[in-house]
């Protein structure tokens, strides 16, 4: 006996290293862990599809649906790690009343916990869990008062049972875990109220047993089993998966009065519970069917345990014979009932949520490869145009710089073709300038302030003219030139040209039709023109002057002729004066100025002479004078006749008609000279409008191919910051995935160790 009690002393030290309920705790602890990490995954991940979900720019990568999956995930997942945290190995105490069931939970707690005695004791479910308090304490159901330990006699006993607590009642004991090694391990054991005192079973079982990991059959050796026993665990049996079911036939210590009938008694009742469990149950293998079958005597475990904690030798005391047997099976019961428990805990508790755990994994990663596969698909699609539009731009770099040198070429040819026409056809309108002043009509008067009126008005008249005749002859050549000209700009630049534009290209041109401006401005022009419509006989001598030597010579002629007279006038005087001597007389004007004028004078005289007198004019000469030696006098007079009647003529016919018309000839020839002066000029104008115009259509296309560059390269700066978006999110999709991998190696490494050999 001494050797046993060392024996089991020497167990229960070590019982609380080497228990089998360890097992339950490492594998809730590395499910835990790994159910931390993988939440935490899980919301990296669905911050990651939120916010690529959010990102316009990646164009719906990661869609709603996936987002609200991946945070559903998120949510299952808190939810259990939740539950993993509350997990414990539960066993349940069932059987009929008074067959000590609340002695077993005190006995395996060693203390005196639970209310027990005869009768019936247990009015409630009473729970016991271990605490890292120092102290007992209990709570009752629905409330989180902690009360004291002392009131579960109050609460729970048959005999003092508060009036509000009803058999379906739950009370929690918590126990310390230091006065109990089996407490520390997540156990909590569940003792009820006798199967046989309420009707009430199927609440029973919703409420506290579809979460237990063991059960625990108590019956009582001095009997057999019930029926009401048998019933309730049918009704288990209904609702669980094959529960582990532990039979224990309580009150064995009565089987020393009647030793000549122990085997066959305990024969009796083990083919009895065995044809329960495998017959009846079907929840084990007849094999296996024994091993969940013990006889003990719970009170003797009890009292001696509580015996050795008082410092007392475990023997001590009045015990039946056959104690250490009895013994020696509660602890085997135990022992057993301790790895089936943890094993089946670690089953029942995790594995279904290990599995879960495994599908979310898979999901989760399956989602980031879609991810990763539809950001690469994109990158590559977005890398394709983004080479596509940088080509685009460097094609329309090039063109615009080609363009540029044919248009500019094109715009001089044309600017310099029309200055030819403009030239032209103003050379051909000033030489008809005549029919145009012709064409004035206005009301003539020699008074000067009428004709000052009148040249106001003809030189209007010659500018609106020639204007016309002008955009008569050129402004539908140059238009249609220059319409010719825009269209091929158009033409040409219309694929460099934005895409928004192409359709409203015509609106770069102007709508208006475009027209030259002739600004002739005749009257700045011709604002020093000065009439002479004084009359002048045709025959006279400044008129003979002007047709034998020009108008310009004429003047001259006359103006020295005019200077001569009057300085020989004071010459004369002095010469006759007595008084006047050598010194003050004035000499001719002999310098060289006057000399040359002379000298061209009498050339510009000879050579108009010379060209009067040809050979007809010389035969007329030499006739007049073989007349005039054959008339005389006769012919003198008669000329003088005719030429006073000539001037007679002449000077009657000089009417308001005959000034006008000399005006307007006058006017003819100082136009003409004056006009012919800005033909250069005004052609020079026309061709700087066309270059204008054109000008102006050309740098509004280049305007809109400028906007196609920027546009080019700002598609390219969003593409290559797409690109770049897109290779992170390829990089954090793979990255996640590789978690995920790493994650399901945790979960098969667990499954592994705690879930496979168990199977």
């Amino acid at each position: 006996c001494v050797l046993l009690w060392s024996s089991c002393i020497r167990t229960d030290s070590a019982r609380g290293e080497f228990s089998p309920l360890k097992h339950f705790v490492v594998a809730k602890k590395k499910i835990s862990d790994v159910f931390e990490q993988l939440l935490n995954y899980v919301k990296e991940t669905s911050e990651f599809v939120e916010e690529t979900c959010g990102n316009k720019a990646l164009e719906n990568i990661a869609s709603q649906d996936q987002k609200l999956e991946i945070q559903a995930y998120a949510d299952k997942l808190a939810v259990i790690k939740e539950v993993l945290a509350r997990r414990h190995m539960k066993v349940a105490f069932f059987g009929r009343t008074s067959n000590g069931k609340s002695t077993v939970v005190n006995a395996m707690l060693r203390d005196r916990v639970l209310p027990s005695g005869i009768g019936h004791t247990t009015n409630c479910f009473l729970s016991v869990e271990g605490t890292d308090e120092d102290k007992a304490y209990l709570k009752t159901e629905g409330s989180d008062e902690e009360k004291s330990i002392k009131t579960v006699n109050q609460l729970a006993h048959a005999l003092h049972m508060d009036e509000s607590l009803d058999a379906g009642c739950l009370v929690r004991v918590f126990w310390p875990k230091t006065k109990c090694a089996l407490l520390r391990d997540d156990l909590v054991l569940v003792d009820s109220p006798g199967t046989d005192v309420t009707s009430q079973l199927d609440s029973w079982i919703d409420k506290f047993c579809l979460d237990a990991d063991v059960f625990v059959l108590v019956a009582n050796s001095e009997s057999t089993l019930m029926n009401t026993e048998k019933h309730f665990f049918h009704k288990v049996n209904e609702r669980l998966s094959k529960p582990n079911i532990f039979i224990l036939n309580n009150r064995w210590d009565a089987s020393a009065n009647e030793p000549e009938y122990m085997e066959d008694v305990r024969k009796q009742h083990t083919d009895r519970c065995v044809n329960f469990l495998v017959e009846e149950l079907k929840v084990v293998d007849r094999d296996q069917a024994p091993n969940r079958i013990f006889f003990v005597s719970a009170k003797e475990v009890l009292n001696s345990r509580m015996q050795r904690a008082q410092g007392m030798p475990e023997t001590g005391g009045a015990l039946a014979e056959g104690f250490q047997e009895r013994l020696k099976e509660f602890q085997n019961f135990e022992r057993r009932f301790e790895e089936c428990i943890s094993q089946s805990a670690v089953k029942t508790k995790f594995e279904q949520h290990t599995i879960r755990a495994k599908q979310i994994t898979e999901k989760v990663k399956s989602i980031m490869d879609a991810i990763n596969i539809e950001a690469a698909e994109k990158r590559v699609a977005a890398m394709e145009d983004r080479e596509y539009q940088m080509d685009r731009l460097e094609f329309v770099k090039n063109q615009l710089n080609l363009l540029i040198d044919d248009i500019k070429k094109k715009i001089k040819a044309i600017s310099e073709d029309v200055a030819s026409k403009v030239s032209s056809a103003m050379e051909e309108e000033i030489c008809r300038l005549h029919v145009i002043v012709d064409e004035f009509t206005g009301d003539f008067h020699p008074s000067p302030q009428v004709i000052k009126i009148y040249k106001s008005e003809l030189l209007a008249h010659v500018e609106e003219g020639m204007g016309k005749n002008l955009a008569y002859r050129c402004s539908n050549a140059v238009y249609a030139s220059v319409q010719s000209s825009q269209g091929y700009m158009i033409e040409s630049m219309l694929p460099l040209l934005p895409s928004a534009v192409q359709s409203q290209v015509n609106m770069l041109v102007p709508s208006r039709k475009f027209d030259l401006s002739y600004d002739l401005n005749c009257a700045t022009l011709c604002s020093d023109f000065q009439e002479n419509i004084e009359f002048r006989f045709s025959l006279g001598w400044s008129a003979l002057v002007h047709r034998f030597l020009g108008s310009v010579n004429a003047q001259r002629a006359l103006k020295m002729v005019d200077q001569n007279f009057q300085s020989s006038r004071p010459a004369m005087s002095m010469a006759c004066t007595p008084s006047s001597g050598p010194s003050s007389m004035i000499a001719p004007p002999n310098n060289e100025t006057a000399l040359m004028t002379q000298e061209d004078l009498m050339v510009a005289m000879a050579t108009n002479v010379a060209s009067l007198t040809s050979r007809t004019s010389m035969s007329a000469v030499i006739v007049g004078g073989v007349v005039y030696r054959a008339v005389g006098w006769r012919l003198i007079a008669m000329s003088a006749s005719l030429y006073g009647l000539l001037y007679l003529y002449e000077r009657l016919t000089w009417t308001t008609k005959a000034k006008e018309r000399s005006l307007k000839r006058q006017f003819v020839d100082y136009a003409t000279e004056k006009l012919q002066l800005i033909v250069s000029f005004t052609s020079a104008n026309c061709s700087h409008q066309v270059q204008q115009e054109m000008a102006t259509t050309f740098a509004r296309l280049c305007q809109q191919v400028d906007q196609t560059q920027k546009e080019l390269e700002a598609e390219i700066r969003q593409l290559t910051a797409k690109i770049d978006q897109l290779e992170t999110v390829q990089s954090q999709s793979k990255s996640l995935r590789h978690k995920a991998t790493a994650l399901e190696r945790q979960l098969e490494e667990f499954t592994n160790q705690y879930l496979q050999h168990q199977q």
